[in-house]
């Protein structure tokens, strides 16, 4: 089945680094931490920061510790209440990415049903989400957590999240959309590979930085050689809706 013999009824989405530009508060708040702490004068780098792509937040941060050699001069847990506190001094300033709004007023105005299901745990999604509320009232509360207990330690990249933000949609509107059904939009690695063991088609938005460093093998391997298991696109600006049929 080609891309275009697919019928795609609902569009679920990702949020760091695909919604918001969290990605580089993130960035900043590691940064300064490893720099002002822990003397590590490069900051997190892409090599680092792709692996952590996806994580929660306290494991996160044990790939951090494990990736500088900070072992012995702090916890997980730490290095995890350091970053956070940066991070809420941050938030504020966080901004949507291009072509977001766009995209987010189209699909709500043609009553296609949208979903947020992010790694985040609530209490950040709120401090992430408070300044852009409009935005957000249009997945009209359709929003799924990691900290949700029903995906507890089931993780990208397994594809439990997608399967209960799509639960969510369909309880809510009677329907009954299959994940070959959707469009799951995302910017990181193991997002990608959690949206292809869902079921659905993957729009995938990285960032260049990340782009660069991965093998054109594994690229391939992830959206296969003729775009079978997804597209990738340089900003959201860059998606048609009506080429998906929406």
């Amino acid at each position: 089945m080609t891309i275009e013999d697919r019928k795609f009824k609902a569009c679920l989405f990702d949020m760091d680094g695909l919604l918001l530009d969290s990605e580089t508060v993130y960035t900043i708040s590691f940064s300064d931490i490893l720099i002002n702490i822990f003397n590590k004068p490069e900051g997190l780098t892409w090599d680092v920061k792709v692996q952590l792509q996806g994580l929660p937040g306290v494991q996160a941060c044990q790939k951090v510790i494990d990736c500088y050699a900070l072992e012995g001069q702090t916890s997980a847990e730490e290095l995890y209440a350091l970053t956070s506190r940066r991070q809420e001094e941050l938030w504020p300033s966080v901004g949507v990415l291009p072509g977001v709004e766009k995209l987010i007023q189209y699909l709500s105005s043609k009553n296609i049903p949208i979903c947020v299901c992010t790694s985040s745990h609530n209490d950040k999604f709120q401090l992430k989400t408070k300044h852009h509320q409009k935005l957000f009232e249009l997945f009209d509360g359709n929003v799924i957590t990691g900290d949700n207990p029903t995906i507890a330690k089931k993780g990208k990249p397994l594809p439990f999240i997608w399967w209960l933000g799509l639960d969510i949609v369909n309880q809510k509107l009677g329907t009954d959309i299959k994940p070959e059904e959707c469009l799951i939009f995302e910017d990181a690695i193991p997002g990608v590979i959690s949206g292809k063991r869902a079921g659905g088609y993957v729009i995938w938005v990285p960032d260049q930085n990340a782009l660069d460093i991965t093998p054109q093998s594994e690229i391939t391997k992830l959206i296969g050689e003729n775009n079978e298991h997804g597209v990738i696109l340089k900003t959201l600006e860059e998606f048609n809706p009506t080429h998906y049929g929406l």
